[in-house]
């Protein structure tokens, strides 16, 4: 969805106002496609700071759903964001980029919040997912949620290169 800014950068520097339903259905980031299950919306404010700058104020609830890092179940996975963004329309290009801040939301007048969420997305973007914190993966060599069950597979046994370091633990509990 595109908000339209020249009211804000006008002469009377009209607050901006909008509650907004993102287009995105999937989320697609180099990493995968994930489908956003649940959408509550998007609620932008953007204000007049001085000059050509701006202040984007948002917040949004949006539910993606993303498989477990260990087992590859479907965990949604719920972004609540908020956040606040000064932008300067006058600012150049170079730097932005020595800034490292990323403004491809904005084209000319127009705010794109697909693109907005897009990146406050993945900010947030967790760095493991886990259906539950005593999940048991899959089996290495069938495949076999163990969560669900055990698996007929042979018991790989440790490395006897490092049965050393296994039996000083074994001897020592304290290291």
């Amino acid at each position: 969805m595109l908000i339209n800014l020249s009211d804000v950068l006008s002469e009377q520097h009209k607050t901006i106002i909008k509650d907004c339903m993102p287009d995105m259905d999937e989320f697609h980031c180099e990493f995968g496609s994930f489908p956003i299950s649940e959408k509550k919306g998007a609620h932008i404010v953007v204000e007049h700071v001085k000059g050509r700058e701006l202040m984007i104020r948002g917040t949004a609830d949006i539910t993606i759903t993303i498989p477990c890092d260990r087992c590859l179940k479907d965990v949604p996975t719920r972004f609540e964001l908020d956040f606040v963004k000064n932008v300067d329309l006058d600012e150049s290009d170079e730097a932005r980029v020595d800034e490292l801040d990323e403004k491809n939301y904005i084209d000319g007048y127009h705010l794109d919040v697909d693109k907005l969420l897009y990146n406050e997305i993945l900010i947030g973007w967790p760095t493991k997912v886990l259906c539950s914190d005593d999940c048991k993966g899959i089996c290495s060599v069938c495949g076999q949620n163990l969560n669900e069950g055990t698996c007929d597979c042979e018991d790989t046994s440790l490395d006897p290169r490092m049965s050393v370091i296994r039996d000083v633990f074994k001897n020592f509990k304290e290291v």
